[in-house]
């Protein structure tokens, strides 16, 4: 093949049918998204108008937290806090890269300065704490600020009477940050702890996937727990969960719907649902309060 001939195939296969099945190397990039579904070709500006969801298969892909903060908050109403609290190196942490490294890179890929955005809200006019976790900036990993941002946000919440929605997707804790980063465990448990002794709601939305450190502390200490699709949900990983001991694990082990089957989160909601759904389930939630207080 010559290369005129090379350059010109390159060409065709530059544009693609959302149908196809496969993805060239070389499409660029924004323009098309492969389906970690079924493996269908996605235009994204269809994806965007589907909250990211698949139209072949249903499943649901990543979102930012600016895009779920839109699908999910009332048009004008969030407001963001702790703006501007950003983490710094208390350990001089340095593995492949050093940790300052690892941050820049974060905030260049995601825009954001930590792996959670939180803020004030309204959800079909209901006022709401909202908290959401952003899988490009480290994998959404708990550190410091990432638990001081959660703690804040259950404090104002319960301080203005408010409940608090938060969207998780996390790897777990900031290996980086070391016993600073398992600390925030206890810190983010106890001020959940706190806002449900004031009798105020919470609701936990889990996304995929979420693991580790959230999981086993702020996540699952919701009066209701809502989990995407598929999200895989747990502690461990399913691999090491098998190398541990020793067995082969069940069929669809630590997704959404098999920790629905074994009443470990409350609802599978599809994300074209969510906002609706939360907004019924809030003034339930409202109601109650009302009448506690």
């Amino acid at each position: 093949m010559s290369i005129a001939d090379w350059f010109s195939a390159r060409e065709r296969r530059r544009y693609v049918r959302a149908g196809d099945v496969s993805v060239p190397a070389d499409v660029a990039d924004g323009v098309w998204v492969k389906c970690d579904g079924c493996g269908k070709t996605l235009y994204e500006g269809e994806l965007v108008e589907q909250l990211r969801v698949c139209r072949h298969c249903g499943h649901h892909l990543a979102m930012t937290a600016p895009q779920r903060i839109e699908s999910l908050a009332d048009e004008g109403s969030f407001e963001e806090t702790e703006k501007g609290l950003t983490p710094v190196d208390p350990l001089s942490f340095a593995a492949a890269k050093p940790y300052t490294e690892s941050l820049a890179s974060a905030r260049e890929k995601s825009g954001l300065e930590e792996a959670v955005v939180t803020g004030r809200a309204r959800i079909g006019g209901i006022p709401v704490m909202l908290a959401v976790m952003d899988f490009r900036f480290i994998g959404a990993s708990m550190g410091s600020v990432v638990g001081e941002k959660i703690a804040r946000l259950f404090e104002q919440a319960t301080a203005a009477r408010l409940p608090v929605i938060i969207v998780t997707a996390s790897g777990g804790a900031r290996m980086q940050e070391g016993m600073f980063s398992l600390m925030q465990m206890a810190k983010t448990a106890a001020a959940a702890k706190r806002h449900s002794d004031a009798g105020l709601a919470y609701v936990s939305v889990l996304t995929n996937p979420t693991y580790g450190g959230v999981t086993a502390s702020f996540a699952v200490l919701a009066d209701v727990l809502i989990a995407e699709p598929g999200a895989m949900i747990g502690f461990a990983g399913p691999r090491l969960v098998e190398q541990t001991i020793r067995q082969k694990l069940p069929k669809g082990f630590q997704t959404a719907e098999f920790m629905l089957e074994h009443g470990m989160v409350d609802e599978v909601v599809p994300r074209a649902e969510l906002r609706e759904h939360l907004v019924t389930l809030l003034g339930y939630l409202r109601a109650r309060q009302d009448r506690a207080s």
